[in-house]
């Protein structure tokens, strides 16, 4: 049967070689030889470790809400009892502040003010013939032919017609006005959210026609539950996810107030750059982070998660290892907070430490020292 011979390593060969000459040499000169030396499979196993650090970790909080109008604006007829002649614009379209939105139809009206224009004209005739004989009259006053009375009279006649010319000339004024008021226009310009009207329609007073979004302005009101609303300040950064999938960059505008003693929820105005994808009505979600204050933190890697718990491996100042269990907190940039557990500046072994026991001791050596150690067993 044949054997196969297995060489030794290069290694093991050399402290073979080394350790036989060593007894040749205590045995030619009657003195011990030197202890052999440690093979490789005896020596402690090399660690990559890293250090508890303290560090700013920044603050995420994640909010939902609907999309408004940072300022809407509702508009309707001035007058009521008159049909809706026209609509001029449709939803979505964009309008300018005193551009014509819709008419009502001024047949009704205009009949009035033909009938008000013939009022004024015929009070007029009235007061100027009732001031032609008034001033007629004057000159009989010192001649003795009419009574002061009589003179008096034509006076008041005179200038009581006149004021029927101001009174008839103040009711076509108002039935002008109305008219103007039969064109409905936008009081701002936006996009138009809403139409609630149709041709055929009775207008009345008060009863909302059009919806319009002030300079097409969209906001996100984020409910903010009431312990996470201190963490957030108007001029914070915020992104916004659409459910289209795309992402809006926003700034927070303004807190409410007021919490929901119900829901315990705070609203948070995030003014938006302007998106197609941006409708009012509609649902998203912000993300807000915060650069929080200076804690302990560990690189992620570093975290060992048992059942127990979370815990990191500690390496002490003769290199002996020390399961210890932590309390974690928020992540940021491949970091993990340190709520409870090592105090800064700490020694802890990055990987899975599989295999270490409390008390084994290690080699400990940084990310960059552990590549020199690879490329140097390569060599051997």
């Amino acid at each position: 049967m044949n054997t196969t011979m297995i060489r030794p390593r290069p290694a093991l060969r050399t402290t073979i070689l080394a350790f036989l000459a060593a007894l040749a040499v205590g045995a030619c000169t009657g003195k011990p030889g030197p202890v052999a030396p440690t093979t490789p499979s005896m020596a402690a196993p090399t660690v990559t470790v890293t250090r508890i650090v303290q560090r700013p970790m920044a603050q995420s909080l994640i909010a939902s809400g609907l999309l408004v109008p940072r300022e809407e604006a509702t508009v309707g007829a001035e007058v009521g009892g008159y049909l809706v002649e026209k609509v001029l614009v449709e939803e979505g379209a964009m309008v300018v502040s005193g551009q014509e939105l819709a008419r009502l139809d001024p047949g009704l009206l205009r009949a009035k003010i033909d009938q008000a224009k013939a009022s004024v004209a015929q009070a007029v005739a009235l007061a100027e013939q009732a001031r032609g004989e008034a001033d007629r009259v004057k000159t009989f006053d010192s001649k003795g032919v009419m009574s002061i009375e009589q003179v008096a009279a034509r006076q008041y006649q005179a200038t009581t017609a006149e004021a029927a010319v101001a009174v008839t000339r103040a009711q076509l004024n108002d039935l002008l006005a109305q008219e103007r008021r039969l064109v409905i226009r936008a009081p701002v310009g936006g996009l138009v959210l809403e139409r609630m009207v149709r041709p055929g329609d009775i207008a009345s007073p008060g009863q909302p026609m059009f919806r319009i979004a002030r300079d097409k302005l969209i906001e996100l009101d984020a409910e903010v539950p009431e312990d996470a609303l201190a963490s957030v300040a108007p001029g914070d950064k915020a992104t916004v996810n659409l459910p289209s999938g795309d992402t809006v960059e926003g700034t927070v505008r303004l807190i409410s107030p007021r919490i929901d003693p119900l829901t315990k929820l705070g609203l948070v105005r995030i003014s938006l750059a302007p998106h197609p994808q941006l409708r009012a009505g509609g649902y998203a979600r912000a993300s807000f982070s915060r650069t929080g204050s200076m804690v302990a933190a560990v690189a992620e890697k570093a975290i060992q998660w048992e059942a127990s718990g979370p815990r990191l491996i500690t390496i002490d100042e003769d290199d002996r290892v020390h399961p210890v269990p932590v309390k974690t907190g928020t992540r940021d940039a491949g970091f993990v907070a340190l709520e409870q557990g090592p105090p800064v500046g700490t020694l802890v072994a990055l990987g899975t430490g599989v295999g270490l026991l409390d008390g084994d001791r290690v080699n400990p050596v940084g990310p960059g020292q552990l590549v020199a150690v690879d490329e140097a067993e390569k060599t051997q």
